[in-house]
């Protein structure tokens, strides 16, 4: 019965990608005029060709591609692929300071020239995975020439673990945030968990001494610092002493988290610490279930000081529920996480999924009613999180 649940999952999410979220890609987002992609459409379908260019869309365009062409072997991907790392490359690194810009204008001049850690570690975890489709030499170095710069400039010798942003000369900001809605703190969650995922895709190409200590130490960073001991959710914010300043439970962040961190103890390759992140990703799953409405949807985040819920179910959190029950389902063989991913599934195929005009809506309100006020495509939305999915599905079929 489950690999019957799982060979159909595997047959609707291919599909789901290769007809529908890829498509939406190539076929809207090009931007012939300027190079690259767009920097947005909007939920409504308007495409925005003077909208500015953002460094975390296009590494997100490099990953989804490379990988879906490492899958699924088709070369109209690996084109694509490569339109974004020659993007990526020709105009979002900064040859004199090192690292890459945040934000660029709809023409490739720097708008943004900030050094957010997290952009750079996008940027790594996409060249990474197009040198693993190409072989190109040059993508690797510059992963490596990013790695680099982010331990160089913002990893603390002293407490361990990633500030959060720097100038483009790459002194000091007063303002760290990745967006509006977070808090201003020296350390987060959010990028040490992309750090995590960059280094731990590096590591496979990359068996450097250095790299391998580093990604050892992130993985000690989200079981001794980042994950919290009692409740086993993920703290969100920090300061630079890891003081905990987390007023919230991001439902999201922690399935997604539950199988990252997993995923690069496999990669790091240390059967103890492998053994000790499996029984605390399995935790991480189990409190994630909180989160889990009865129609399988999993909400988005919850405040502890006002108790303020937020009902609203986004894309990429649901795209994450399928992965981490499945991959919870795959450490503990407990038949209910399998049930949880494929709810999760069904829930994003019933609602999430734009069978009109291509990709996924933002999010759905508590009232089902989908949500084109936010953008379909743009700096944030990118095709990450639900192309991930369905190549973690097609990929590794999740079948022991």
């Amino acid at each position: 019965m489950s690999a019957r649940k799982l060979d159909i999952l595997k047959s609707e999410v291919e599909a789901e990608l290769c007809e529908n979220i890829l498509p939406f890609w190539i076929n809207k987002m090009i931007d012939k005029a300027n190079g690259g992609f767009y920097g947005r459409i909007e939920g409504n379908g308007v495409v925005h060709s003077d909208a500015d260019k953002g460094c975390v869309l296009n590494a997100r365009i490099l990953w989804t591609f490379s990988s879906a062409y490492r899958i699924l072997k088709n070369p109209e991907y690996l084109k694509i692929a490569e339109r974004s790392k020659d993007y990526l490359i020709d105009y979002f690194f900064d040859r004199k300071n090192g690292g890459v810009y945040w934000l660029l204008d709809n023409t490739g001049n720097v708008k943004d020239g900030k050094k957010q850690i997290y952009a750079q570690a996008f940027a790594i975890y996409g060249l990474v995975e197009y040198f693993r489709v190409s072989n190109d030499g040059n993508c690797l170095n510059k992963a490596i020439d990013l790695f680099r710069v982010i331990e160089k400039y913002s990893y603390d010798q002293k407490l361990d673990g990633y500030s959060e942003a720097f100038t483009m000369e790459w002194g000091l900001l007063d303002d760290l945030r990745l967006s509006a809605k977070d808090a201003n703190e020296k350390k987060t969650m959010n990028t040490h968990l992309h750090v995590l995922e960059a280094y731990t895709n590096l590591f496979r190409v990359w068996k450097d001494e250095y790299l391998k200590q580093q990604l050892e130490r992130l993985i000690a960073v989200f079981t001794d610092k980042i994950v919290n001991s009692q409740t086993y959710n993920l703290s969100m914010f920090f300061d630079e002493e890891w003081n905990d300043k987390t007023d919230l439970v991001s439902y999201g962040h922690n399935i997604e988290s539950s199988w990252l961190i997993y995923e690069a103890a496999l990669v790091l390759g240390d059967a103890t610490i492998t053994s000790k992140v499996k029984k605390l990703c399995l935790k991480i799953a189990n409190v994630s279930k909180d989160g889990i409405m009865k129609d399988g949807s999993m909400i988005y985040e919850k405040f502890f000081s006002n108790g303020y819920t937020d009902y609203d179910r986004h894309w990429w959190v649901q795209a994450e529920a399928v992965v981490g029950f499945l991959n919870a389902y795959n450490l503990s063989g407990k038949e209910e996480y399998l049930n949880l991913g494929v709810a999760s599934w069904k829930f994003i195929s019933e609602h999430l999924i734009d069978r009109k005009n291509g990709e996924w809506f933002w999010s759905v309100d508590k009232d089902m009613k989908q949500n084109i006020k936010d953008d379909k495509a743009g700096f944030w939305k990118c095709p990450y999180h639900n192309s991930r999915m369905c190549l973690e599905i097609i990929e590794k079929h999740h079948v022991e």
